[in-house]
């Protein structure tokens, strides 16, 4: 082997010994504080099975505005129960909202930074499924002021007007995007059980129409059974 391919290998044992190692800290630069600071939103759609339990974690800072929406958009079953439990824990384990319902909200300030735990459970439920349809985020009521150090330069009063503009915009188009979220929860809500209404209503009517059909067939083979009589013959004839 030449000393140019030996050359080659020992490079390539270093970068793979490099690339190899795991990576803790993607950015470490970032403390958490940064790397989870921003107002953001999520929403989606889940399938829970009967009595069981699913849980979501979502970052918010202390002093923020939490919230969380959610609706069941259809249930299966035999004996449908729509009514879903919903707990929010804060990052210390304590309960700062629950809800028993087919539909609610749940929104507070944030008095802890940390992760909160959102829980949904279909324990009313035993024997059926449900869909739910949940939004929730953090936002800031006064956000133009939370991000401010305190070592920040006075602003002139053109630049700090155009600021507070621009805040007082976002928080609204965020409020607008929220009643945007609950009025698609509605909608589906509305297109499911028109669908599961309709279904109930085709089957019915068919078997409606079958039973009236085997009846009337039934009246007529019974009718025709009394009507029936037998030839007379010499040696065979009817009797009192």
């Amino acid at each position: 082997m030449s000393g140019k391919d030996i050359g080659v290998v020992l490079l390539l044992l270093i970068l793979g010994w490099d690339c190899g190692k795991a990576i803790k800290d993607l950015q470490p630069s970032l403390t958490d504080q940064e790397m989870f600071w921003g107002a953001d939103q999520y929403d989606f759609a889940i399938v829970l099975p009967a009595s069981d339990l699913e849980c979501f974690w979502h970052f918010a800072h202390q002093g923020e505005r939490f919230f969380l929406n959610f609706m069941v958009q259809w249930a299966t079953g035999v004996g449908v129960d729509r009514h879903l439990s919903v707990n929010v824990n804060a990052p210390s384990g304590l309960i700062v909202g629950s809800v028993d319902d087919a539909a609610g909200e749940i929104a507070f300030e944030a008095k802890e930074t940390g992760f909160y735990q959102m829980c949904f459970s279909n324990f009313h439920n035993h024997f059926g499924s449900m869909q739910i349809f949940m939004n929730f985020g953090v936002y800031y009521q006064d956000s133009g002021d939370s991000k401010k150090d305190d070592n920040k330069k006075q602003l002139n009063s053109t630049l700090d007007t155009i600021e507070d503009s621009s805040s007082r915009l976002q928080l609204t188009v965020f409020h607008m995007w929220r009643y945007y979220s609950m009025e698609r929860m509605r909608r589906a809500t509305d297109y499911y059980l028109l669908q599961s209404n309709s279904n109930y209503v085709s089957t019915w009517s068919a078997v409606q129409s079958l039973v009236i059909i085997l009846a009337g067939y039934l009246q007529l083979f019974f009718l025709k059974r009394l009507f029936n009589t037998k030839q007379t013959t010499e040696t065979e004839k009817p009797r009192c």
